[in-house]
């Protein structure tokens, strides 16, 4: 069965850090462009970062440019998100996905929810004092 679970999620302050892990079973993530995405309350789930297949381009939103860091494992079938000068505006569940792109997209284009074949369950992350 093909899965992706996220963990890392929680309660942190605001300035503090977290790392998200997004891990696969059923399948490698080599092949896949994976995707952060998350919603917030009473909000649209949003694109946060995405790494391609290679993981030598990567995306952000401008919200998190500076802060957020996603990067492949070395095992290359676990993908991480480390989070830096957190705010309670990035308190959401954060869900990690997984697609397949044809060669020669553009990061912007692969960074899309509409591209993602798998998701995970989503992992919790509050920033509150």
């Amino acid at each position: 069965q093909l899965q992706l679970v996220e963990s890392g999620g929680g309660l942190v302050q605001p300035g503090g850090s977290l790392r998200l892990s997004c891990a696969a079973s059923g399948f490698t993530l080599n092949n896949y462009v994976i995707g952060w995405f998350r919603q917030a309350p009473g909000k649209e789930r949003e694109g946060v970062s995405c790494i391609s297949s290679s993981g030598v381009r990567t995306n952000y939103v401008d919200s998190v440019k500076g802060r957020f860091t996603i990067s492949r494992g070395n095992a290359k079938n676990t993908v991480y998100l480390q989070m830096n000068s957190l705010t309670p505006e990035d308190t959401a569940v954060y869900y990690c996905a997984a697609g397949r792109v044809p060669p020669f997209t553009t990061v912007q284009a692969m960074c899309v929810q509409a591209v993602m074949d798998y998701w995970g369950r989503g992992t919790l992350v509050t920033v509150s004092s």
